[in-house]
């Protein structure tokens, strides 16, 4: 057995980012085999990440990359437990990795994403104690592809065809502000239109109490026309200049908006109501044991 110095511990925390404590009596168990006590960390990870997994991860960040020439881009989304390790160096090292993979391999599924980085995402679990998730991912390619990201929360790419890539970036970052729900009035669905008449009619009730038919109809038309303007990129004001349609910034630039993708960290995830409070006496009673 070899001996187990200060210095063997810490490499072993250097090397895993673990506690002290854990490591030393990794080497204790692995007899001062430094490697063995690495995969048996691993392998305790494995075990640790397989219980996180019912852990809400509704945290992380968007990467996006482009390429050279601006005619593809990907954009995903991983998730972790808590803002903070979204912001740490280990957390962005296994986005950019993660990235660079399925930029390199041209993937536009997640699923192959996720079973080639399982070891690493494992790996990170086991050093940072939180779940963390490749929850998505979108490759595009076009005439011109622009992107904006809006710290780590929000990422948009823009497909046009024609014009410019600071055309696709200002509309990118125009998508960010706006979040459209769709590219074109004629993309919105009956049903949508039907709810928000719904609601429209529902909401003024007092207002169309007793008045014409023709009159109601021509408010709900007025009602509707809006919404799809608010819901509709191209019929968006462009957030810049508060005038011009996005519509008709693209074709002034002798382009066309083909599409659009809004990513934001969390999105339909529905978070857990935490009582922090008594977490904090779970683990004190725990610590009596």
């Amino acid at each position: 057995m070899a001996e187990i110095t200060a210095a063997l511990v810490k490499e072993l925390r250097e090397r895993t980012g673990l506690g002290m404590m854990e490591c030393k009596k990794a080497l204790v168990a692995a007899e001062g085999d430094i490697e063995k006590a690495i995969d048996d960390m691993r392998a305790a990870g494995a075990i640790k990440a397989a219980k996180k997994a019912g852990n809400i991860a509704a945290e992380g960040s968007i990467g996006i990359k482009v390429a050279d020439d601006n005619k593809a881009a990907v954009i995903i989304e991983v998730n972790s437990q808590t803002d903070f390790l979204a912001l740490q160096d280990d957390f962005k090292g296994f986005v950019a990795a993660s990235l660079d993979k399925a930029f390199n391999e041209k993937l536009t599924d997640a699923a192959p994403l996720i079973a080639a980085q399982e070891d690493a995402r494992l790996a990170l679990v086991a050093k940072c104690g939180e779940n963390v998730n490749i929850r998505r991912l979108l490759r595009v390619e076009g005439d011109v592809v622009g992107s904006y990201l809006h710290g780590h929360r929000i990422g948009v790419l823009v497909v046009l065809k024609g014009g410019t890539v600071e055309l696709a970036k200002d509309i990118a970052m125009h998508v960010a502000a706006s979040n459209p729900a769709v590219l074109s009035p004629a993309d919105v669905s009956d049903e949508l239109i039907a709810k928000e008449k719904e609601i429209f009619l529902a909401l003024n009730a007092d207002k169309i109490a007793g008045k014409p038919e023709n009159i109601v109809e021509n408010m709900v038309k007025g009602r509707i026309n809006k919404f799809l303007a608010e819901a509709s990129l191209v019929e968006q004001v462009f957030v810049k200049d508060g005038e011009t349609k996005i519509g008709d910034l693209a074709k002034k630039a002798g382009a066309e908006v083909v599409a659009f993708i809004r990513y934001e960290v969390g999105e339909g995830i529905e978070k857990a109501e935490v009582d922090f409070a008594a977490e904090v006496a779970a683990q004190v009673a725990a610590s009596k044991q």
